[in-house]
């Protein structure tokens, strides 16, 4: 029989196999950031921003509602189970993109690729927190969104999706085991019994409820709906100005993998200084980037506002998610996480719908400056009401 114990050292065998397959998650992805605005654009003839943008609408609802529901499910069924399904899920999506004939199916792929990655990287998130115990969640999201990140800016500048899906798939279900002894180790260790609390609950304590999930939360949602509006407006703005697709694909790769490599920095650093601060200054420098690229028409302006779109969402990515997993009870911790998520993921569909409307009435740089200060404002929010119980429980 396995003996059941917390933290990075004593669990780093199934912790280095949940970083390999969400690697595999995030390449899914990364090929998308690139190419798919412009397979719209000038593939389709599809004039209208909104309407090339559809593609992550689609994908961010769609991941944001598997992403409400995954908590729970985790919860009755296993992690294991869930991650193996949402790779299953994401089987079709390569054959969908590469020999896709109208953008319809397009969009089809990526609401499966929203229930991929709503599933598969919700549960790697959620394991490895179980995994670790209370004391390394920085450290163990940064790793965990470097994987996933780092993967995303590689495969905006190459292609792998076949290979992600099948390698992810066996791992999963040759490799990985489920958590849920772990919760129960964790909430043993802390001599309280299991909280029971209904999952609507939960949904109102993390969404509003709680003055530290809701600052998590609203920049969660910040946080995607800027990037959402990368992913969708960023290619075409860079086209309209000249840029080659290979001097997009550098732009579009240095951000995500900015994000991903300084994540293994951050995460463990939250640990230590705490979440709030880092998470405010974080949105502030994504503003910061933001700023830049809107008022700025030059390849090495936007290769630095690129870097600071990369740290700013370094700097706040794997630290609100353990601001949610210090702030919720290990009984309903996957519950409230999988909420925050929702909201995060939201975000893609609202900033890609609102950044095209903009840039359809007002040209894409209204549409890049104004989510820029839509991302400050958020800062401040969590400036001014994150209170310390956000911060990172003590070290020994």
């Amino acid at each position: 029989m396995r003996r059941i114990a917390l933290g990075l050292r004593e669990n780093w065998r199934q912790f280095s196999l949940l970083v390999l397959v969400n690697a595999s998650v995030g390449g899914m992805v990364g090929l998308e950031r690139t190419v798919v605005p412009l397979i719209g654009s000038e593939t389709f003839r599809i004039a209208s921003t909104t309407i090339v943008v559809s593609f992550i609408v689609s994908f961010g609802v769609v991941k944001a509602c598997t992403n409400l529901v995954s908590g729970h499910l985790a919860d009755l069924y296993g992690r294991r189970h869930l991650l193996i399904l949402g790779w299953l899920f994401g089987l079709p999506v390569p054959f969908m993109i590469g020999w896709g004939p109208s953008w319809g199916w397009i969009i089809a792929a990526n609401v499966l690729l929203g229930i991929n990655q709503g599933l598969a990287w919700s549960m790697t998130v959620v394991m490895k927190v179980d995994l670790v115990g209370p004391k390394s969640r920085g450290l163990a999201v940064g790793l965990n969104e470097f994987a996933g990140y780092l993967s995303v800016g590689v495969t905006a500048f190459l292609t792998g999706y076949i290979a992600y899906c099948g390698f992810g798939l066996l791992c999963s279900v040759l490799l990985i085991r489920d958590t849920r002894e772990h919760v129960a180790l964790e909430i043993a260790r802390q001599g309280q019994a299991p909280q029971e609390i209904r999952f609507w609950e939960v949904f109102c304590r993390t969404s509003f409820g709680d003055r530290n999930l809701f600052a998590a939360s609203q920049a969660g949602l910040v946080n995607n709906l800027n990037d959402g509006m990368s992913w969708g407006i960023l290619p075409l703005f860079f086209t309209s100005y000249g840029l080659n697709i290979e001097r997009i694909g550098i732009l579009k790769a240095v951000y995500p993998g900015v994000w991903g490599i300084l994540q293994t920095i951050t995460g463990p650093l939250s640990d230590r200084w705490g979440r709030k601060g880092l998470i405010a200054a974080g949105m502030w420098v994504q503003a910061v980037g933001l700023f830049v690229t809107a008022l700025t028409h030059q390849f090495l302006w936007w290769l630095l506002a690129s870097i600071f779109l990369g740290l700013g969402t370094a700097m706040v990515y794997p630290t609100l998610i353990a601001a949610v997993s210090d702030a919720s009870h290990p009984s309903w911790r996957a519950r409230a996480l999988s909420v925050y998520r929702f909201w995060r993921d939201l975000g893609y569909a609202i900033g890609a719908l609102c950044a095209g409307v903009i840039a359809d009435v007002f040209g894409m740089q209204w549409a890049i400056g104004g989510i820029g200060g839509v991302t400050f404002t958020s800062g401040a929010v969590v400036a001014l009401l994150m209170n310390s119980k956000g911060e990172a429980p003590p070290q020994d």
